[in-house]
């Protein structure tokens, strides 16, 4: 067993770090890359500021813990933005994620607080070879899935998303079908997909399954990716697929290149949005017409009014139960169930 000392950040839940030893080694920056396992020691941190682990518990961190996590990039418009490559030279850098995303923190909004400070003890290492997170991703046969998928987006993250997918999927459990949940794009969390398997999706898979810190990468690396996840999901055999797009397809995760990949089997789009305006610029901008408009834009009888002005779509407050037998007849004509 490693070293007690070690807080293993949710980005490792895919490795057997906290079970093998291994070394931890200072590199020069020409080595470092994005989805490498690095440790950092907190130099400042507050009882809000945590770690989730790979079990998706949160804990607090104190001052002088190492933490593992991993090198990448985050571009989220609510809170933070920033990479490994802002890393400056004496090593200062922040737990971007609570997950342990690792770079330094450019862009934040006033709606967080500060994060995580860490000053960079080393990459991990074994037999001399430093540890990345595709070291622990099999190869996974080319698939094609098969069965309908319910595709959920945002107009920006908070926006309602996973809130919608669990309902969504508790929905689709009542009518005995064997769901799937799988988060395409975002950044690394394991409480999202956590979520819809304790609303009773029967297997839940994330981008982090295969070897992605955040979905903020070259397009071609992403669509490897993708290929592998539909391929784990594929051999999970649903019936359904509820596919989450985490931030805004038109942020830079990729959401487009999944929104594409998933397209064929698309049998129900549901837009989760911040606030009725931003619906327009979403659907102008990604170019599709939602089947379901739904999230924090229709909280209020209002904001319902002013997304059914807007757009031809249905609008509903999924969180209000008096909606949910109009969601239950959408998702069954939709699906053909």
């Amino acid at each position: 067993m490693c070293e007690t000392k070690y807080t293993f950040g949710s980005l490792t839940r895919i490795s057997d770090l906290a079970e093998t030893p291994f070394e931890v080694e200072l590199l020069s920056r020409d080595a470092w890359a994005t989805g490498d396992y690095v440790v950092g020691e907190v130099t400042q941190t507050s009882p809000s500021r945590k770690i989730e682990l790979t079990t998706g518990r949160m804990i607090e961190v104190s001052i002088g813990d190492w933490i593992v996590g991993a090198f990448g990039f985050r571009a989220a418009t609510l809170e933070s933005v920033g990479s490994w490559q802002e890393i400056p030279y004496d090593g200062q850098m922040h737990a971007m994620t609570a997950a342990g995303l690792i770079g330094t923190v450019t862009s934040r909004s006033s709606f967080v607080g500060e994060p995580i400070h860490l000053l960079y003890r080393g990459h991990v290492k074994r037999g001399g070879e430093k540890v990345v997170m595709q070291d622990f991703v099999g190869p996974i046969a080319p698939a094609k899935l098969e069965c309908p998928i319910v595709l959920l987006i945002g107009t920006s993250m908070s926006s309602g998303k996973t809130t919608s997918a669990k309902i969504i999927i508790r929905r689709l459990k009542k009518m005995g079908l064997r769901v799937v949940g799988a988060k395409f794009t975002g950044a690394g969390r394991y409480r999202d997909i956590l979520s819809m398997s304790d609303a009773g999706a029967d297997a839940v898979f994330d981008f982090v399954d295969t070897g992605l810190p955040s979905t903020i990468c070259e397009e071609d690396v992403y669509q490897r990716a993708f290929d592998n996840l539909v391929g784990r999901i594929a051999e999970s055999r649903p019936d359904v697929l509820v596919a989450e797009a985490g931030a805004s397809p038109i942020e830079p995760y990729n959401g487009q290149v999944a929104a594409s990949g998933l397209s064929q089997g698309r049998r129900l789009t549901v837009l989760c949005a911040s606030d009725p305006y931003s619906v327009i610029g979403v659907t102008k901008g990604f170019g599709f017409q939602p089947d379901l408009v739904t999230g924090v834009c229709t909280s209020t009888s209002a904001g319902v009014n002013v997304v059914r002005r807007l757009v031809n779509a249905y609008a509903l407050n999924l969180t209000n139960p008096h909606t949910l037998e109009d969601l239950d007849r959408l998702i069954k004509d939709k699906l053909e169930i």
